[in-house]
């Protein structure tokens, strides 16, 4: 390694990123991430609009079909956990490209399943794949932005969670022409189109520098920052990177005394929001229809329930550079605690809908305050790891929703809301507990 690198003048690698700019570099891996963030949206909520179909199809009763739904959430576990611990291990891009291959392959595979144990394995596999996207896409996204700019740009990434939201409801609506005897085909094979897309231009994509740096390959990092700086019309940075503390830390890190704290709050904000969230989107829809409030699931109000979480992540794109990680994710879940709570003064159809709708944009606001502070607490030897396990908890969080929540619903409606926002409100202490701030925070 060259003398120059270790002098005073060499650039830290957020000092070196601010030189290359924010220009086309960033704005098409956003637009190359967020194309599959909403495929992942739209995989992740066709489970909703298929279970009826596949229940007619193979003539089994819907609960047996939102079987569906468990398998694709059992995967999204283990891809959280598997691919963001590889991506520590052995670089981000191979294994952003080898998820999204799994997402794309098995989601449109999907589409063809002879029969519901097939249908089964086919959901479980997609999930591995869409569990292993999140998280890298994530962690590759934060590794190309500077400190000041990096909140707003990971919020509004997440903002594309709404866009898959409006999607999937809308070919839920033209699904019926496309395919009469089965709807549920043509909705995975759409939701799995997409993924290919993304699939095919993620090939341009090079390697993280903070990942090369922290492997010892500082001249690989700083050809990866240059070609950045060419694409955004810059003069690459002609000083030498700083090069980084070469370590291959053990999962065991995650739990380090640096580390515990915020490892154990974090996940478990990221846990309870998760149960809370599928809880209120997904037990509660079904209570209501069951009392008569058969609008909650219907298309044309999951359009306007995607619509809400669209201000719900601008402000929270907004909070997170102006006062911070923290304080922007507490106040969404002390709202989103709130929110829940409205259900309970009364059963009309207007109380409902406004209900939901602020819920919508109270918890996509947390989600998208939630993604932007988790990967900036670990170092670059942890992030992908840290990001995947806190995925993992997240998708935990779904599957404990129904065997946790539904008896309590049945047993009694108040308990149920209160539950939910205690859920909330323990997240809210959690995440006030965090022993960092990461706003205008370089990465290291």
């Amino acid at each position: 390694m060259s003398s120059a690198a270790t002098t005073p003048s060499a650039l830290t690698y957020d000092a070196a990123l601010s030189e290359a700019g924010i220009g086309p570099f960033q704005k098409r891996l956003f637009a190359t991430f967020a194309l599959v963030w909403a495929a992942d949206a739209m995989q992740v909520l066709a489970i909703g609009f298929t279970a009826a179909g596949i229940a007619a199809t193979f003539r089994v009763s819907v609960p047996e079909a939102l079987q569906t739904g468990t398998s694709f959430f059992a995967g999204m576990l283990i891809g959280a956990f598997v691919f963001g611990r590889l991506a520590d291990r052995y670089g981000r891009r191979a294994v952003l490209i080898a998820t999204v291959l799994i997402d794309a392959a098995f989601g449109i595979a999907s589409a063809f399943a002879p029969d519901l144990a097939w249908l089964l394995a086919l959901r479980f596999l997609t999930g591995l794949g869409v569990g292993g996207t999140l998280p890298i896409d994530y962690t590759m996204m934060a590794e190309f932005l500077p400190a000041n700019r990096r909140g707003r740009w990971l919020v509004a990434m997440e903002g594309f969670w709404a866009v898959g939201t409006l999607v999937v409801a809308l070919v839920a609506v033209v699904a019926p022409a496309l395919a009469p005897d089965a709807p549920w085909r043509a909705i995975f094979a759409i939701t799995g189109i997409p993924a290919l897309i993304g699939l095919v231009i993620r090939f341009w994509i090079p390697e993280s520098p903070l990942f090369l740096l922290s492997q010892g390959r500082t001249e690989a990092a700083k050809a990866v920052v240059a070609d950045v700086a060419r694409i955004n019309g810059r003069t690459p940075p002609s000083a030498e990177l700083r090069p980084a503390k070469v370590t291959k830390r053990p999962l065991s890190d995650l739990l380090a005394p640096a580390f515990r704290r915020r490892t154990v709050l974090l996940l478990l904000a990221w846990l309870l929001v998760s149960a809370a969230y599928y809880g209120v989107f997904v037990w509660l829809p079904i209570r209501f229809a069951a009392q008569g409030f058969t609008f909650i699931r219907g298309n044309l109000f999951l359009v306007l329930v995607a619509l809400a979480q669209i201000p719900g992540y601008a402000l929270a794109a907004y909070g997170v550079e102006v006062w911070g990680r923290r304080p922007t994710l507490i106040g969404f879940l002390i709202l989103s605690a709130a929110g829940c709570l409205l259900y309970g003064f009364g059963a009309s159809a207007g109380l409902i809908a406004a209900a939901t709708l602020l819920m919508s944009f109270a918890l996509l606001g947390t989600w998208g305050a939630l993604y932007a502070f988790t990967p900036e607490v670990y170092p670059t030897d942890l992030r992908a790891t840290g990001m995947g396990t806190a995925g993992a908890m997240a998708r935990l969080g779904g599957l404990l929703a129904p065997s946790v929540m539904a008896p309590i619903m049945a047993t009694s409606f108040t308990a149920a809301l209160v539950l939910f926002s205690i859920l909330l409100l323990i997240a809210a202490v959690a995440a006030f507990g965090i022993d960092i701030e990461t706003r205008k925070r370089a990465l290291d």
